[in-house]
């Protein structure tokens, strides 16, 4: 697609992004398998749900904007899933294991950040406030996933520390 729009470059943004949603939900469950923290285990499958409801939540959006949801696919969550993998084969300590799924978790929740944070803003420019609610909705949700990624980080961090 040619994009010579501010609307051309927010779909063509949006189908990158259900294409990223949808492939976390086929990566979490790996990433949660991998786990050896019972917290990160739990964390990564709620957000695994919160993913799936991401998925349902742009469906809606591209309803709503009269566009069939189809996603295209995208290089950086391509290569970002590639390097989190390669790093989680290398690793047998369980603790830094869990560190790398973090960090990796925590790099894909900040390009989704990044991208929900642009979509909702064009959506209010180009003015379609409804889709903008929704895609402040799931930026609010991606925030508090990295948050909660951080809280065990630090917890385990303290945990190291203490022992």
């Amino acid at each position: 697609m040619t994009v010579n729009t501010l609307n051309d470059l927010f779909i063509e943004t949006l189908k990158d992004l259900y294409y990223v949603e949808k492939k976390l939900v086929k990566t979490l469950p790996k990433m949660a398998q991998k786990a050896s923290s019972d917290e990160l285990k739990e964390a990564i499958e709620s957000h695994l749900g919160e993913t799936e409801t991401h998925v349902r939540r742009l469906e809606q959006v591209f309803e709503l904007l009269d566009q069939k949801a189809s996603g295209k696919t995208c290089e950086a969550i391509e290569g970002l899933i590639r390097e989190a993998e390669e790093v989680m084969g290398e690793i047998a300590d369980e603790q830094t294991l869990d560190a790398a799924i973090i960090s990796s978790a925590q790099t894909v929740e900040h390009y989704e950040i990044a991208r929900y944070g642009t979509l909702a803003c064009w959506a209010a420019e180009i003015g379609n406030s409804e889709v903008a609610e929704l895609l402040e909705q799931t930026l609010e949700e991606e925030k508090a996933a990295d948050e909660k990624l951080s809280e065990i980080a630090e917890d385990a961090v303290s945990q190291r520390a203490a022992a």
